[in-house]
């Protein structure tokens, strides 16, 4: 009975044994899981790190470098002679003098005529000093040559950075302006390169640091502003191109449109004159839109709506990011709650929208290359002290503003606007021109901004313009002109 007893007990240690291990062996697993659930989680946080490292070092390591936030450029300066900085036809705009006792003193040969797209590089850095900077103070010489001058304690050359600017339209477009403030914008539509940017008033880059101080505080002039890329102005009539886009969306076609035009139009209380209160007669859409008649475009706003006005100036980049560097982002206002008076000023591109020069000339782009827009730039190449290339940038598309059929559309719209509307007196000469007038009323006693936005050779543009004078009267007053002598002068080479 003892034995018994005690094969029993030995049955029921050997049980609870093997429970025990059961129960170990359960464990451990459990805590395998964990072991390996952690391993792969910090494997893939290292791959993760691993590619990211690659990725940065690849594509975006010179973008950080070359930020203007990044003070570590300035130290580059210590080994590299800042690069020259030329025109697409070769002229120089900017370079580093370097006296016999090592002074280095940066000089503008153009002095004010690209100072603000070319900036400075005193007190900061502005334009294409900035956006290049890296480049500049990096150098592809020989490896040979860099050597020597790392042997003998020599800075070694920058890179020279070859602008998509045109001396020639540069200087054509700086004296068709003048005196007058404003700005003008020239572009290919078909490549995005920025050929002309001028704005006035302007400073000398030469002398920037001496008149610093007047320079930061003068705010009648506001001389170191981009008006280009950072202006903001009503954009008048030429937001007419957005309006009949709207439109076109809305209505499927322009035809069946007639307005009679007595020179002004009343709703809520309120009332919007045509330009010198002109009485424009029956009007089609095509008529209304060569005569700029303020009157149509007020009641077709109305009939559109603020939610439909805005969907469409936000598919134009209004509201929006713009692919520049350094640009103020336009503004609209509109919405299903908007008051009709307000809807009726904003149709004609009053009321509380604003838009600089650059983003007119976008939107031009995109009409003239069948609604697409490339995205703008100023460094077409890069090339080291002998010339030889470092780097080629291939023109890129941005974004689709619109569909090839909308943009035909409102080509031809401009191309009437030459042939017998607002900006007739760029009409009859050896190229086509389609463009847009504007008077964008600024005060309350009427004065107004002049605009002109617009391409040449219709068939197979080759060149955007978008032009403002500020306090320049109507656009066929003062904008048209300059557009002119820039078309001309493009044509005559």
């Amino acid at each position: 009975m003892r034995d018994i007893d005690e094969r029993q007990q030995r049955e029921r240690d050997r049980e609870l044994l093997r429970q025990r291990k059961k129960e170990i062996t359960k464990k451990r697993k459990a805590r395998n899981k964990e072991y390996t659930f952690v391993s792969i989680f910090f494997g893939i946080i290292f791959i993760s790190m691993i590619g990211y490292l690659i990725y940065f070092d690849g594509f975006k390591s010179d973008d950080f470098i070359n930020s203007p936030y990044n003070t570590r450029q300035d130290s580059f300066s210590d080994r590299v002679v800042r690069g020259k900085i030329l025109s697409s036809d070769g002229q120089v705009l900017a370079q580093t003098n370097v006296s016999e006792d090592g002074t280095e003193i940066r000089n503008y040969p153009y002095s004010n005529m690209f100072s603000h797209v070319v900036g400075y590089d005193t007190n900061g850095k502005s334009g294409l000093e900035s956006e290049a900077n890296f480049t500049l103070l990096t150098s592809h010489s020989f490896f040979l040559t860099q050597m020597k001058n790392q042997f003998l304690n020599e800075k070694n050359t920058g890179d020279t950075v070859v602008s998509t600017l045109n001396a020639n339209l540069q200087s054509i477009a700086y004296n068709a302006l003048g005196d007058r403030r404003g700005a003008v914008v020239v572009m290919e539509p078909s490549t995005g390169k920025r050929l002309v940017e001028v704005s006035k008033p302007d400073f000398d880059p030469n002398t920037i640091g001496d008149n610093w101080d007047y320079l930061v505080n003068d705010e009648n002039d506001s001389s170191l502003l981009n008006r280009a890329t950072n202006g903001a102005y009503p954009p008048g009539s030429t937001f007419k191109v957005v309006t009949a886009l709207d439109y076109f969306r809305k209505k499927g076609t322009f035809e069946g449109y007639n307005y009679l035009c007595e020179g002004s139009i009343t709703l809520q209380d309120h009332t919007i004159h045509c330009y010198h209160n002109t009485v424009h007669g029956q009007e089609n859409f095509y008529s209304a839109f060569a005569n700029s008649c303020n009157c149509a475009f007020a009641d077709i706003g109305v009939g559109l709506g603020g939610a439909s006005l805005r969907e469409t100036a936000e598919d134009l980049l209004f509201n929006k990011s713009l692919p520049l560097n350094s640009y103020r982002t336009s503004s609209f206002s509109l919405d299903a709650d908007s008051v009709t008076p307000l809807i009726m000023q904003t149709a004609i591109g009053q009321g509380n929208t604003l838009v600089s020069p650059m983003h007119m000339a976008l939107i031009t782009c995109a009409i003239a290359n069948d609604g697409v827009l490339m995205k703008p730039y100023l460094i077409d190449e890069v090339v080291n002290d002998n010339g030889d290339s470092v780097k080629k940038t291939e023109p890129v598309a941005y974004k689709r503003l619109m569909s090839s059929n909308e943009a035909n559309l409102l080509g031809k719209l401009m191309k009437q606007v030459v042939d017998s509307g607002t900006a007739s007196a760029l009409s009859g000469r050896s190229y086509t021109v389609a463009g847009k007038t504007g008077s964008a009323e600024f005060d309350e006693e009427g004065h107004s901004h002049s605009w002109f936005i617009g391409y040449s050779n219709v068939d197979d543009p080759d060149l955007v313009v978008a032009v403002i004078v500020e306090n320049g009267g109507s656009g066929s007053e003062a904008a048209v002109p300059i557009a002119g002598q820039i078309f001309d002068a493009y044509y005559a080479n």
